[in-house]
């Protein structure tokens, strides 16, 4: 079974392959992704590599992880599975309310008591 791993502190000119090549010194890579900016298409400096077994990714991390890449030392990692914010974004399942939805709920319910409290003429 494949796992991936996120890979940070990248130079911003390192590409796809240059990340494949890299990580290929310590195993079969499935996969090798610099992540981007949508609109530039400008490296975020981080990618994620899936490398072929758990034995590999463990390899790897320690090999690669605080390892020199192109004057860059490299942060090797278990990726995370993705946020719960993204995921509500997304349609995925609801999370906990953040604070500001927490707070603008409370004031809802804080002028509706100030409203009813307020005498009629």
């Amino acid at each position: 079974m494949s796992k991936k791993l996120y890979v940070g502190n990248l130079l911003y000119e390192v590409n796809d392959e240059d990340l494949k090549t890299q990580f290929s010194t310590v195993g079969t890579v499935v996969t090798a992704t610099v992540i981007k900016f949508r609109d530039s298409g400008r490296s975020k400096g981080f990618g994620f590599v899936e490398m072929s077994t758990e034995e590999e990714a463990k390899k790897a991390i320690e090999t690669m992880n605080g390892q020199d890449f192109k004057g860059r030392r490299l942060v090797v990692s278990e990726a995370r599975p993705p946020r719960d914010d993204r995921q509500r974004q997304f349609g995925g399942v609801p999370s906990e309310p953040s604070v500001k939805e927490t707070v603008t709920e409370q004031s809802a319910v804080d002028e509706a008591v100030v409203t009813e409290e307020q005498p009629q003429v």
